[in-house]
C-alpha cells in the first residue's frame, strides 16, 4: 500500500485519474444525502373523453392524437422530477375526476407510474361528454381526500360537451379547491374532426355537430349528467363536429381559479410553470449528489493533462512564439 501512495506522490497524472476513477464508481452507485428541501406533491390528470382521439398534434414530425400527445408529455415530465416529489394520475371524462392512486413517491414508484401512462386509454371513460368546469368541483373534493396537499396539472383541450349556456355553467366564485392549478392545452386551435372509434379502436366514422347541438333547458342537463353522447350512424363529410384546442376558454378557466395556463407544445414550459407551484411541505428528503462526483470526476481528468505550473508553461510557450 505505501509504495503505491508513493507512486501516485509522484505522479501527479496517475494521481488525479486515479481520484477521476474512484468518483465515477461512486457517482455510479447514485448516493444521496438527506438535506431540507420543497417536497412538491403533483395530481397529474390526464383528459380522456373522445375529443382526445382528434389528430391534430405532431410527434418527431408525425401526426398524433391528443391523447398519445399528453401521454408523451406525462411521461417526460415524470422522468423529470427529482427524488423525493409525490405524484398521482387522474382521469376525467363526463363531470368527474377519478385518481387512480394517493400521490407516491416518483422515484421508488417510477415503473409503475410510467405503466399507468402507458395505458391511458379513452375507452376507460365512464361517460360519453366532457364537463371540464363541473368537474373541477369534483377534483377539488378528491384533493381533500388525500393524505397531503396536492396540485393540479390538467392536460385538456377545454372541449366543453356538451356546450355551456345559463342552465349548465357551474358558477366558480367560491371555489375551494386551492390555488395554483395550471391547466395544460392539448391540441390545434385550427381543428379537426373527431372520430368516431368502437371497441376495438377502429375508425368507423367522425361525431356529427348534431351529437353537440346546444340545447337550453332541463333536458339537456338532465343527459348531460347521464353522460351519453348521441350515438348516431356515423356523420357524413359535412355533418362532422369540429374539434379545436379551446386556448381563451382554459385561459379564462384559470383566472377564476387563481390557476395559470400554458400550452402542451413545449416540456420545458410546463416544468417551469410546475416550479412555480406551491409545494405541499418542506422536509428532509435525499438530494441526488452523482452529478457533483461527475462533475469533479471530469474536472480531475482535466488537471491531469495540465502542466503543474501552467503560467510558467505559458510564459515560457508566449516566449518561444516572440523568437519565432
Amino acid at each position: 500500500m505505501g509504495k503505491v501512495i508513493s507512486y501516485l506522490r509522484d505522479r501527479r497524472d496517475a494521481a488525479l485519474i486515479a481520484s477521476a476513477c474512484v468518483l465515477l464508481i461512486a457517482a455510479a452507485f447514485k448516493p444521496t444525502l438527506p438535506m431540507p428541501r420543497n417536497i412538491y406533491s403533483y395530481i397529474l390528470v390526464a383528459d380522456i373523453s373522445q375529443s382526445m382521439n382528434v389528430i391534430d398534434t405532431n410527434l418527431n414530425g408525425k401526426p398524433t392524437s391528443r391523447i398519445a400527445y399528453t401521454q408523451y408529455m406525462l411521461h417526460h415530465i415524470v422522468a423529470n422530477m427529482p427524488c423525493g416529489t409525490h405524484v398521482s394520475i387522474g382521469l376525467f371524462a363526463g363531470a368527474s375526476v377519478a385518481a387512480l392512486y394517493n400521490p407516491i413517491e416518483v422515484c421508488s414508484n417510477y415503473a409503475a407510474i410510467q405503466d399507468t401512462i402507458d395505458n391511458l386509454d379513452w375507452r376507460t371513460a365512464w361517460s360519453g361528454n366532457s364537463r371540464v368546469r363541473e368537474s373541477m368541483l369534483t377534483l377539488a373534493r378528491v384533493i381533500r381526500a388525500f393524505p397531503e396537499p396536492a396540485q393540479v396539472v390538467y392536460f385538456t383541450d377545454g372541449e366543453e360537451a356538451p356546450k355551456l349556456h345559463a342552465f349548465n355553467t357551474k358558477d366558480l366564485t367560491n371555489f375551494q379547491g386551492g390555488n395554483g392549478w395550471l391547466f395544460v392545452g392539448v391540441g390545434s386551435e385550427k381543428g379537426s374532426s373527431i372520430p368516431k372509434l368502437d371497441d376495438k379502436n377502429q375508425l368507423i366514422g367522425y361525431w356529427s355537430a348534431d351529437s353537440f347541438a346546444m340545447q337550453p333547458g332541463i333536458a339537456q342537463i338532465s343527459e348531460a349528467n347521464i353522460g351519453v353522447r348521441d350515438n348516431n350512424v356515423a356523420s357524413g363529410e359535412g355533418d362532422r363536429y369540429i374539434s379545436k384546442l379551446q386556448e381563451d376558454y382554459l385561459k379564462s378557466l384559470s383566472k377564476e381559479v387563481n390557476g395559470d395556463y400554458v400550452r402542451a407544445d413545449n416540456l420545458q414550459r410546463i416544468l417551469s410553470a410546475m416550479k412555480n407551484q406551491k409545494p405541499a411541505r418542506r422536509d428532509i428528503a435525499p438530494y441526488e449528489i452523482q452529478w457533483i462526483l461527475a462533475s469533479l470526476a471530469g474536472l480531475l481528468f482535466l488537471m491531469a493533462y495540465f502542466p503543474k505550473k501552467p503560467f510558467n508553461a505559458l510564459s515560457k510557450w508566449l516566449s518561444r512564439k516572440r523568437i519565432v
